[in-house]
């Protein structure tokens, strides 16, 4: 009896064994044909569209004057990039960049009109729908949000070129750059003494960041810098130093300081919101050394009217 009992339970065990030995055949058979599925080529077609289009994407909207530190009704003027990446039989996919925010996109395009419709995913305020059309290296057409509530500016046009973004260690900003940063104002008590009474009246002036002609001459992508090269630097000069860096890249800026003064240029091209394994080991050395001296620099302030 103990005999039949112990060959009951064995047959059991391994039956069991058994059981569990198809199931996870069965899993892994289920798994290999869904890989295989994901894993299918999807033919690419119109591969002539893919690229970088950049350049205006301007509506109407609120729009902040420094000078009165007010909003007004205005054209809202940005810098856009489109990249093209993929496009097959049914889908377009790709990103938008603007602002230092990157989305993707998905689309349709239409042959006949050469035209594009392609969707943000809608899950940030910032999501729209673009309605595009080509035009040998060029794209037109409009952008409009899913939440017209949540923007300033809820509807833009948009003129892109195709551009192929090079990083180049040489590249700078232009001599005739302006070299003030607008986004920043800082009040100062100023005091104005009248000659012929000799009144003195205290009042608030507004001045404005300015950066030095040494953004133009330190290259933080090309040299080797040393604490010599940066200690009398303004905190802007510093900033701006170090940002080229990652504009050569094509960074796509957050703060609007930095796409003022890079976007001025006929070079940069913003392409993505992270570059950091881009750097090469000197640029990311001059980086460290100049953020521990952003730390503690001072700026000049100036009064600019305009």
């Amino acid at each position: 009896m103990k005999i039949l009992k112990f060959t009951f339970i064995a047959l059991f065990v391994v039956g069991l064994a058994s059981c569990k030995k198809d199931a996870t055949t069965e899993n892994k058979s289920k798994d290999s044909l869904t890989s295989k599925k994901d894993s299918a080529v999807v033919p690419e077609v119109y591969k002539e569209y893919y690229g970088i289009y950049t350049g205006e994407f301007a509506g109407k909207g609120e729009v902040y004057d420094y000078e009165s530190r007010e909003y007004y009704e205005g054209i809202d003027l940005k810098k856009l990039s489109l990249k093209i990446n993929r496009i097959t039989q049914d889908s377009v996919y790709g990103q938008s960049i603007v602002n230092g925010t990157q989305r993707p996109f998905r689309g349709v395009f239409n042959e006949g009109s050469q035209s594009f419709i392609l969707d943000e995913p809608g899950n940030d305020k910032t999501d729209g729908r673009f309605k595009i059309k080509f035009k040998n290296d060029s794209i037109t057409g409009k952008w409009t949000a899913f939440n017209k509530t949540a923007v300033k500016a809820p509807v833009k046009n948009l003129k892109l070129i195709k551009k192929e973004f090079v990083y180049n260690p040489n590249f700078m900003l232009d001599q005739n750059s302006e070299l003030i940063d607008w986004e920043n104002p800082k009040d100062f008590k100023e005091k104005y003494t009248d000659e012929e009474t000799g009144k003195t009246e205290t009042y608030t002036q507004s001045k404005n960041r300015v950066a030095s002609d040494a953004v133009f001459k330190i290259n933080a992508s090309k040299q080797k810098l040393s604490e010599k090269d940066i200690k009398n630097l303004r905190k802007l000069d510093l900033e701006i130093i170090k940002n080229s860096v990652f504009a050569r890249h094509g960074y796509s800026f957050k703060k609007q300081t930095y796409r003022n003064f890079f976007e001025q240029t006929d070079w940069y091209i913003p392409v993505s919101n992270n570059v950091d394994n881009e750097l090469s080991p000197m640029e990311k050395e001059n980086i460290a050394l100049l953020n521990r001296f952003i730390k503690y620099a001072e700026d000049k302030y100036d009064y600019f009217g305009r």
